[in-house]
């Protein structure tokens, strides 16, 4: 068999010092290169947060103000009240209440806080829905009573229970809004 010349044996780096730290290794240069060759990550839009804090809104901000027509001025009546539907009005009054306050036992107290009678009081007094309108959401929230098994006369006799808490009362507001919308009332 012919014979081949061997191989030199590779050539090694003079002997000196090992490389110190990943710098001298060139890994940072291999990381940096990998981090360069991934896609760029997609932004996600977060809401804008006022570093001052946040605006207060009205309790009745989404519904227009009622206005006194011309002819309303003239003859000194108040203005007509604004359409709401019965949804409308069970969610205005947990705003009503979330804005000024909860009570148990009057209808409000002279620092403005209100129970849940009071609070349809003053959404209507406010211009916003007819007694009609009440009338409508008051029933729903009997109805919303008696099918989670709170049996009660009234809404009102509810509301002055000494186990009710306000946010029992946010509560049946919104789940007799949300039945109230699902009827269409």
């Amino acid at each position: 068999m012919p014979r081949t010349a061997a191989t030199p044996p590779p050539v090694l780096p003079a002997a000196g010092p090992p490389p110190l730290g990943p710098a001298g290794s060139g890994l940072v240069a291999e990381i940096e290169a990998y981090l360069a060759s991934l896609p760029a990550p997609a932004r996600t839009p977060v809401p804008y947060v006022c570093p001052y804090g946040s605006a207060l809104r009205p309790w009745q901000a989404g519904h227009p103000e009622p206005r006194a027509t011309l002819l309303d001025r003239a003859l000194g009546r108040p203005a007509r009240p604004v359409p709401v539907s019965a949804a409308d009005h069970l969610r205005l009054a947990s705003r009503y209440i979330g804005a000024h306050g909860w009570l148990q036992g009057a209808m409000w107290d002279a620092a403005g806080r209100v129970c849940l009678l009071g609070a349809q009081a003053a959404v209507l007094a406010h211009g916003y829905g007819t007694p009609a309108t009440v009338r409508t959401a008051r029933a729903q929230l009997m109805e919303v009573l008696h099918a989670t098994g709170r049996p009660a006369r009234s809404p009102d006799e509810y509301n002055d229970r000494p186990t009710t808490r306000e946010g029992d009362v946010h509560q049946l507001l919104d789940r007799a809004a949300a039945r109230a919308a699902r009827l269409g009332l």
